[in-house]
């Protein structure tokens, strides 16, 4: 009996191999912590990347005093997704040129395109996001500039697919409307 606690003794007084076993148990964790850190900042950098995004083109927007078509569209849709760091196929983008009407009190559409997997908006969509819109003088304009990514976080450490939705609205600057193909009845 005396040997066993003898021998049990010294084996809890031996450190030899205890760095290797403290490698052991400690570097899963401080992977999972990296691998955590990074997934995060991902997700927060292309969070930032699309809102900035969406910032950009609507500025570029309500620069235009000629009318926008499909193609210029396109190449808005394309530069989007090059500068969210996206593909296009992932990327989607909503324009809308919005007026507000003071006898009415309503907020109405007056082009809606599309660029994705979103559909355009209708009167009554634009009319629902009336929290979301400024308020404006009777006859006044906006165009409404909403990005969509679909995220997929690199490692699954927690944080799931989603989309990113980005709302931003811009007055025109040099004109006083954005016009689509034509501008009839300004």
């Amino acid at each position: 009996m005396m040997n066993i606690s003898r021998f049990l003794r010294r084996f809890r007084d031996n450190e030899r191999g205890s760095i290797a076993l403290e490698c052991v148990l400690v570097i899963p964790m401080l992977m999972w912590a990296y691998l955590s850190m990074y997934s995060f900042f991902h997700a927060y950098r292309t969070h930032s990347l699309n809102i900035k995004t969406a910032y950009a083109i609507g500025d570029v927007i309500s620069r235009e005093t000629n009318p926008l078509d499909t193609s210029y569209l396109t190449g808005i849709h394309e530069m989007a997704a090059y500068m969210s760091w996206t593909q296009p196929s992932n990327f989607a983008i909503r324009i809308t040129s919005v007026k507000y009407d003071a006898d009415a009190d309503e907020y109405q559409r007056d082009w809606s395109q599309v660029k994705g997997w979103v559909p355009a908006l209708d009167n009554a969509a634009v009319e629902a996001l009336r929290n979301h819109l400024p308020v404006m003088p009777d006859g006044e304009r906006v165009v409404v500039v909403e990005t969509f990514e679909q995220y997929d976080p690199p490692f699954n450490m927690g944080l799931s697919d989603h989309e990113i939705h980005n709302f931003v609205f811009t007055r025109p600057r040099y004109a006083p409307r954005v016009c689509f193909d034509e501008c009839a009845g300004v």
